[in-house]
């Protein structure tokens, strides 16, 4: 923490409908991988901190999950953590999806944040897919709801646009010192982040095949006397088709998926991993309250 009155730190809640890149926007904002990313939708199922500095700001960017119509107790779970998130922020940043325009989500955002009096950004992202005149159409779209005090053009998968958004929230950050040590970027548990990792791996290899319903629990943790970590790790499914489909031919699918993840996690924490995978029925899961208590989530929203 610092309290030099150059300071400033403050919290920018990002919310949007699914897969409209929130997480690959706060992974570019930070420079580094804080939030699982894939097609898949609805990937992110609780809040992440990503956190970075800006001369003598520091940003911290709520990565919330996608806000969309919930069906089941763990989508009223992920829409209230968004809104959650969003209530208490110093700014909210909404991104939008070029391609997607003003759909049924994006409206239902921009509705409720009307109906509760709060401003927020609007950060348009996926433009390089988008002709310049629909791309204006848009903004207008969206500035006539009267929700939104500045409206940034962006690609958060190049990071066309990224750096002058980051600025601009930089400056509009209250005075005061920062929150966390200058060098962190995330405030995630090693337990869970190892879990999401692999959660990830599960979305980019298995897409259609797997059904939404997986969760990813770290068993086990061990501190090795030459600096590696063992991982154990349980992969939770709802029926034994599922399981079938995780473990692969002659455990082909999960060695593959051990592998990825292993490469992804020496990365992040820059040492030697050692990853071992075990797939379990667990028939709705998402009925568990220990499953929400871990994410964070809310049983009863």
């Amino acid at each position: 923490m610092t309290e030099t009155s150059e300071a400033r730190a403050g919290f920018v809640a990002i919310v949007g409908a699914p897969n409209v890149g929130k997480s690959t926007l706060v992974n570019k904002f930070v420079g580094a991988k804080v939030s699982i990313v894939s097609p898949k939708v609805q990937t992110t199922r609780t809040r992440v901190l990503g956190i970075c500095m800006v001369d003598a700001t520091q940003l911290i960017f709520v990565d919330t999950p996608g806000i969309f119509a919930p069906r089941r107790r763990l989508d009223r779970a992920m829409v209230a953590a968004a809104w959650s998130g969003a209530a208490d922020a110093d700014e909210v940043l909404v991104v939008g999806d070029a391609e997607a325009g003003l759909d049924g989500d994006a409206r239902v955002i921009v509705e409720r944040l009307k109906a509760a009096g709060r401003k927020a950004i609007l950060a348009i992202n996926k433009v390089d897919a988008v002709k310049k005149p629909r791309l204006l159409a848009l903004a207008a779209a969206f500035d006539r709801s009267g929700v939104f005090t500045d409206t940034f053009m962006i690609s958060a998968l190049t990071g066309d646009g990224v750096a002058d958004l980051k600025a601009f929230l930089a400056d509009h950050m209250p005075r005061g010192p920062w929150l966390f040590p200058e060098d962190q970027i995330s405030d995630m548990p090693e337990r869970l982040c190892a879990a999401e990792i692999t959660r990830e791996q599960l979305y980019l290899q298995l897409r259609q095949e797997l059904p939404y319903a997986a969760a990813v629990e770290t068993a086990d943790w061990q501190e090795k006397d030459d600096g590696s970590v063992r991982i154990e790790q349980v992969i939770y499914v709802e029926k034994n088709s599922q399981k079938a489909i995780v473990v692969g031919s002659k455990g082909s699918r999960i060695k593959a998926l051990g592998e990825a993840a292993r490469k992804q996690l020496e990365a992040i924490f820059g040492r030697r991993v050692h990853l071992f995978l075990v797939v379990k029925v667990k028939p709705k899961w998402g009925d568990d309250p220990a499953r929400y208590r871990d994410l964070g989530l809310d049983f009863g929203a």
